[in-house]
């Protein structure tokens, strides 16, 4: 199995694109801390991105952005520039799609939009996922990103038969696309899922915990299965993954019971067994003291409190 296509799987995400930004002169708009995952683009002009503790990045005509907003950050032509607030700024408007700044010089013309997912396994985002992605414009994704975004807006506004299929299948595309753009440096902001991956040591532990999720893994099993000494391998996954290997394998089950409990075609015996638990009592116990409740209780809450 591959790892992050068995992450896109559980996420189930859906991308929508919903307002942008027409600006000229000096102009600065703030965005507030909310983990949502936006992303825009530059079709016109250039801006900077801002944010606390980073350098500003410049973005340029045909830039692709993906940022996680789990801290707040400004999109502006002088980061000296006091912000406009875009959540107030909508409320005035009462228009997604902003204008500010004053008179023709420097003119920028941003698109924007938003990543959702399930609920039950939205909090895999906030370990697995990179909070910022940025693809150039000569990137050779690039154009495919935007393609793919352009192909899901058209069979959003004017559906047809099989619609609901293809669209789940463009949004799954355009997140894989970006993901696999940018691989993270491997260090401490950007340990995780996608650093793993591209790690030739930790790759493997994760694509056979991935392959096989019942086995009954061992930090031993793993580290002889990367070539490595056991003490090596488990402080380089938790340098690289951000999490021990049998922490995140516990962390991987229990996702993958919520997406089978959410879709409720399996009893919590036969999920039990299928991640590798040999009672349904161990599961239950697992499974309570991980994500707070007892699997039947889970099963049982509407998606707004997964």
């Amino acid at each position: 199995m591959d790892p992050l296509l068995d992450l896109i799987g559980l996420l189930r995400p859906r991308a929508t694109l919903w307002g942008g930004l027409e600006a000229s002169g000096r102009w600065a708009l703030s965005f507030r801390k909310r983990d949502d995952l936006l992303f825009c683009w530059v079709e016109q002009g250039e801006c900077q991105l801002v944010r606390s503790a980073h350098s500003p990045v410049l973005l340029q005509r045909e830039d692709f952005v993906l940022i996680r907003t789990s801290a707040p950050f400004t999109l502006t032509s002088d980061p000296s520039i006091e912000p406009v607030d875009s959540e107030a700024a909508v409320a005035a408007t009462k228009n997604p799609r902003l204008r500010l700044g004053e008179g023709t010089d420097s003119p920028v013309t941003l698109h924007a939009g938003r990543f959702s997912f399930d609920t039950a396994n939205e909090n895999l985002l906030a370990g697995l996922m990179p909070s910022f992605v940025h693809i150039l414009a000569d990137d050779t994704s690039s154009g495919r990103v935007r393609s793919l975004l352009s192909m899901n807006e058209t069979e959003s506004r004017y559906p047809g038969p099989g619609s609901e299929f293809i669209i789940a299948r463009l949004v799954e595309l355009i997140l894989v696309e970006i993901l696999r753009t940018k691989v993270p440096q491997v260090d401490e902001e950007h340990a995780g899922l996608l650093a793993g991956l591209a790690d030739p040591v930790t790759s493997r532990a994760l694509s056979a915990m991935h392959k096989d999720v019942a086995h009954n893994w061992t930090v031993a099993d793993l580290a002889r299965l990367c070539g490595v000494s056991r003490s090596s391998f488990a402080t380089r996954f938790r340098k690289v993954v951000g999490t021990g290997p049998i922490e995140y394998l516990l962390q991987w089950r229990m996702a993958v019971a919520k997406d089978e409990l959410r879709r409720g075609t399996r009893s919590v015996g036969e999920i039990a067994l299928a991640i590798g638990f040999q009672s349904s009592s161990a599961f239950s116990t697992a499974f309570a003291r991980v994500v707070g409740c007892p699997p039947k209780y889970f099963s049982c809450l509407p998606p707004g409190q997964l």
